[in-house]
């Protein structure tokens, strides 16, 4: 219960923080919100694979999630299409495949976001021109989170 002439909260909280001296309040830009319990539910597709889309260093990338990639491999194209620029990396990882062993080249992912469930300085492979066709999403996204698991044909995603 407030009483008659009384402050609400707010005014209350800007008036001690006038009075403390700070020269003004600065609102938080969109990208520096911390992000608190992001999840998100996403269906199998007919084929019982999770196809999405993901935001990669700010450009969208259909990906299909798998848990057993070690890390985020990026198709050449899918690389040059959120800036990578393929051409200029040094391809010395060696990665197994279904089609024997290729070197792929590290990389480092500012952002990856799936339906609002999003992970920063996530390490990726770009594979070489023609090795792969579309991009997986594997544990060095999926093992940042707090949580993700497959129930009933749905992957839940938590962060």
């Amino acid at each position: 219960m407030r009483l008659p002439g009384a402050l609400s909260p707010l005014a209350l909280a800007l008036l001690f923080t006038v009075a403390g001296g700070l020269p003004s309040i600065t609102p938080i830009a969109a990208a520096e919100m911390l992000q608190l319990n992001a999840a998100t539910a996403l269906k199998a597709g007919q084929n019982g694979h999770f196809i999405v889309k993901a935001e990669i260093n700010g450009r969208n990338v259909r990906v299909m999630v798998d848990t057993g990639a070690s890390a985020v491999a990026l198709s050449y194209e899918d690389a040059r299409d959120v800036g990578l620029r393929p051409g200029n990396l040094d391809y010395n990882v060696p990665v197994s495949t279904a089609n024997g062993v290729v070197k792929a080249a590290g990389v480092n992912l500012d952002k990856v976001e799936i339906d609002g469930v999003r992970v920063s300085d996530v390490q990726g492979l770009v594979m070489p021109e023609g090795v792969m066709r579309g991009s997986l999403l594997g544990m060095s996204y999926l093992g940042k989170l707090k949580s993700f698991k497959v129930e009933d044909g749905v992957l839940y995603l938590k962060n």
